[in-house]
């Protein structure tokens, strides 16, 4: 059976200039984020917790809105990358 690292390492990404999703940064902005959450349950693993402060890095986002789901909508912006960006998904 193959790992999700091993699925995820089939799939190809054409990463866009400008991030398609926003946490506020600083530790005090970030009050009512699920940081620990997003840190486990990320399958693309984007999310680090540093401290008291949750670093994003969405070059390797799977685009399955999970961080959408958890996290309050006055705490995130979450939309597709524009089109022909993002991830590309690889079934074979």
């Amino acid at each position: 059976m193959l790992s999700i690292e091993d699925i995820l390492q089939r799939n190809v990404w054409d990463v866009a200039e400008d991030p398609h999703i926003e946490i506020p940064r600083g530790a005090e902005n970030q009050r009512g984020i699920p940081k620990k959450a997003l840190a486990l349950l990320c399958p693309a693993a984007c999310y680090t917790e540093m401290g008291e402060e949750l670093l994003f890095s969405y070059e390797g986002c799977v685009e399955c809105a999970l961080c959408r789901v958890i996290t309050p909508k006055d705490k995130i912006s979450w939309r597709y990358p524009r089109s022909g960006r993002g991830i590309q998904y690889r079934f074979t």
